[in-house]
């Protein structure tokens, strides 16, 4: 077969792989002005508010709590996000990521909810705090995984043999395996989810296009601009009458005053440990929200990735990634002590606000840490925002999610496409990676329990949860491919692209490591990156 005829001077190249993401206009290391600062702090703290109230509202009515009590959970939530997301940014990864509510514990706590235990329960306020104290005992067990893993180094060890092949379905699917919570959340309310989505769109992508004056500020404030419109936008038809006759569903869903919180919770309230009782084990949920806890770490994994290139920072190495998984494990821990009902992984949503925005400054996240415990504590002005109705978060999903699953596709650019090895590699574990969990999740939609049914609970949820996550089961087919098949061909290791990632193996390697990842106060010195 007759070779190409080499390419001539002019002629269009591929474009260069980039080790840092360009045009972003604040970087990990360099804080926007104070007043900037702020405002894109207080759009972090909008944004990740969607996932504090979705998870309580969906927990809180099945373990027997009323408005009140959801309030409160919601509060504690918020309360306890604000203290773990600035432990992560000072001490953790150091990344400008948020470390909120997770929807993978949300499985294993429905499980604690329906133990026969609870279930002679008369009064639903016994039956809602014997519930919460169940699943604190199961997420204080569950904290120590992510801690062993992460301050030990093992977790290090496993990270070093990702390459940019592998990593790229666990990213990819961290985003768009959320699909079901973006435009399925939407048309729950059309006419207040389809104007967020579409505005959205238009405030970040045309308008600064189209207008010569205060270009960056569409694009950069685009979610305080557009949730402010449709909020009033909602209001307006809630007090016109516009859902008077309408199913309460739809109601729940569209009108501003359904969510009942304003009216559960307390005008200043300071969430304090143990506020629901001393909590209580049990060996079997223990074990589930153990393996419950391990899938969070491998999302959390992939999104810190997607975190260290929307900041333009360098690739994170990998004892930073274990570090800041230790951390999380801590955030579990605190989550138990405090009754959240939840766990705690890294807010996927405002990592796709890092793009939006093009500010991956880690002081705006620290400021939203900020408003996260202020608004958790004066509880009547945080509720007022929690009311928001769900489908205007979703509109926001839809592009949040989508930038994050763009950039676990943007890591194509260290491998060879053209190998045959690399199009199984991927291709495989992408359609695993959706398929499986597909599979999992229509029979347990179906039959109202997974496709392990066994007479022990705890033991269903250990198979049945990991084979629901779509970025686990992604991630797993495509490591262990990866690792297995023509490894010691060198040819192989530079179509994989595990070159490229050579110099960040190691945090001492590359000098702008340093800069992006040490810790604080020196504390280098005491707690050194390996």
């Amino acid at each position: 077969m007759a070779a190409a005829p080499p390419p001539k001077a002019d002629e269009l190249q591929p474009h260069p792989p980039k080790e840092q993401l360009a045009s972003v206009s604040f970087c990990i290391t360099s804080p926007p002005p104070w007043p900037e600062a702020i405002i894109l702090g207080f759009q972090h703290f909008i944004v990740m508010l969607g996932t504090t109230v979705i998870i309580p509202s969906a927990l809180v009515p099945q373990m027997g709590g009323g408005n009140d009590e959801k309030a409160r959970v919601i509060q504690t939530l918020l309360f306890v996000a604000g203290i773990n997301t600035l432990f992560q940014t000072f001490f953790g990864s150091r990344l400008p990521v948020v470390m909120g509510g997770s929807y993978t514990f949300v499985a294993p706590t429905i499980s604690i909810i329906l133990a026969g235990r609870y279930r002679n329960e008369a009064d639903p306020h016994e039956k809602f705090l014997r519930t919460m104290r169940g699943t604190q005992g199961a997420l204080i067990i569950a904290s120590t995984i992510q801690m062993i893993l992460g301050f030990s180094g093992l977790w290090r060890n496993v990270v070093r043999l990702l390459s940019p092949l592998s990593a790229v379905p666990l990213i990819s699917l961290v985003g768009f395996g959320l699909y079901e919570l973006g435009f399925p959340g939407v048309a729950k309310c059309v006419e207040i989810g389809l104007p967020e989505l579409i505005l959205l769109v238009a405030f970040s992508q045309y308008l600064p296009q189209v207008l010569h004056f205060g270009k960056p500020i569409f694009g950069r404030f685009g979610v305080l601009f557009t949730v402010s419109i449709v909020w009033l936008y909602a209001y307006i038809l809630t007090i016109s009458g516009a859902y008077k006759n309408s199913p309460p569903k739809t109601q729940a869903h569209c009108r501003v005053d359904r969510s009942g919180l304003i009216s559960g919770a307390p005008w200043i309230r300071v969430p304090y440990p143990f506020q629901w009782g001393a909590p209580t084990f049990d060996a079997g949920e223990a074990f589930a929200m153990m393996m419950t806890s391990f899938i969070a770490l491998v999302e959390t994994t992939g999104a810190f990735i997607a975190a260290s290139r929307y900041a333009s920072a360098t690739m994170i190495p990998p004892s930073i990634i274990s570090r800041g998984i230790g951390w999380q494990g801590i955030s579990i821990l605190i989550d138990s002590f405090f009754g959240t009902a939840n766990g705690t992984s890294v807010s996927v949503e405002n990592v796709g606000l890092l793009a939006l925005t093009h500010v991956g400054s880690r002081r705006v996240v620290q400021i939203s840490a900020g408003f996260m415990i202020f608004f958790a504590i004066l509880g009547k002005f945080g509720a007022l925002f929690a009311s928001i109705p769900l489908p205007i978060f979703a509109g926001m999903y839809c592009i949040f999610f989508a930038y994050v699953g763009a950039c676990g596709l943007s890591f194509l650019q260290f491998c060879n496409l053209n190998s045959f090895r690399t199009k199984f590699i991927l291709g495989f574990a992408f359609f695993m990676g959706i398929s499986v969990p597909q599979y999992f999740n229509e029979y347990t939609a179906v039959a109202g329990y997974g496709p392990v049914h066994t007479g022990a609970r705890w033991f269903n949820d250990m198979i049945n949860v990991p084979f629901s996550s779509k970025p686990f089961v992604a991630g797993l087919v495509a490591y262990f491919l990866d690792n297995t098949i023509e490894t010691h061909n060198s040819t192989v290791r530079k179509d994989r692209g595990y070159h490229w990632w050579d110099k960040f193996r190691s945090f001492k390697k590359d000098a702008r490591s340093e800069e992006f990842y040490s810790l604080p106060l020196n504390l280098n010195k005491f707690f050194p990156a390996v």
